[in-house]
């Protein structure tokens, strides 16, 4: 990002009598761009944008794309918020954030999204729920359709893990001790065969990666709260809010994102390419650096 302007700020979110700041870093000017701007959705919940860095060659060059990365409200640089209650986090919350931040661009009536893992489902949610008239674009990258549906492909990929791993995931979880060291090393077994298989793990991987860990009041409440990310969401009977959106929609061959979790949305949707990076699991910017981003950007900027 050396030669990129990049600014970043705060951007003040109202939540009923309260007011939080929302991280963002905008790479590129918008005002200068011919292509929209195209505001990157993480994954998570509860992680922040840092992982996603290398998607800022898209804003290189004579065809640049501006990007813009937030930090979702209770992770990285926003307002932290350990204390709230489950009940307050919730998908409408996340979509709030987003059209706030849209609304701080002025750029709400023209716009395209990238949504990795839950930032796909999030993405969705948004074009569900709100129906936003000003997106042009949908990247649906390494995303789920089904909570159920992850849970079940993720169970089938771990009989590929050495047998000493799969013992000692079951042991725990079990016990109840996935919070426990030793479970989470057992974890990252799975993680460098399925989630991001560059060796050593890039710094802003970890970086992001940890801080479902070290503050993990949002990861926990949506995955077990009233979202219901780990075990009941599923937007399946609600495709045809969607359907009408362009979209291009992305997984690894090594990917736990796996064809059955990401597929049903080729199935439902009328504009869609599916392109899956052959030698990449789930974050195939650091895989496929080149490919990703000829790929998104070539679809970006039709």
């Amino acid at each position: 990002m050396s030669n990129l302007v990049v600014t970043d700020g705060m951007i003040p979110f109202v939540v009923g009598n309260e007011t939080f700041e929302t991280y963002y870093k905008l790479v590129g000017d918008i005002s200068s761009s011919p292509s929209p701007a195209c505001i990157v959705l993480h994954g998570g919940p509860g992680i922040s944008h840092d992982y996603l860095t290398p998607i800022s060659d898209l804003a290189a060059g004579p065809s640049a794309i501006p990007i813009i990365f937030y930090d979702q409200i209770g992770n990285g640089r926003s307002t932290a918020l350990h204390h709230k209650n489950i009940s307050f986090w919730t998908i409408d919350l996340f979509i709030d954030e987003l059209e706030n931040l849209l609304a701080h661009f002025r750029i709400s009536d023209n716009h395209a999204i990238l949504g990795h893992s839950w930032g796909a489902m999030l993405a969705s949610e948004f074009i569900i729920r709100r129906q936003p008239q000003g997106l042009r674009r949908l990247v649906l990258s390494n995303g789920l359709v089904s909570a159920k549906l992850c849970s079940e492909a993720r169970a089938e990929l771990r009989k590929q893990l050495p047998q000493d791993v799969q013992d000692g995931l079951k042991k725990h979880e079990d016990e109840g001790t996935t919070k426990s060291d030793e479970y989470k090393s057992y974890m990252s077994v799975f993680w460098q065969t399925f989630g991001c298989r560059v060796t050593p793990s890039p710094p802003d991987v970890s970086y992001s990666m940890s801080l479902a860990d070290t503050y993990p009041t949002v990861h926990d409440s949506m995955m077990n709260g009233p979202a219901g990310l780990g075990d009941k969401w599923d937007i399946r009977d609600r495709f045809h809010l969607m359907r009408h959106v362009p979209a291009l929609l992305i997984n690894g061959e090594f990917d736990y994102m796996t064809d059955d979790v990401c597929g049903p949305w080729f199935w439902a949707l009328d504009r869609v390419k599916w392109y899956k990076f052959s030698n990449s699991s789930h974050m195939p910017w650091y895989e496929e650096r080149e490919l990703y981003m000829t790929l998104v950007g070539s679809f970006l900027r039709q």
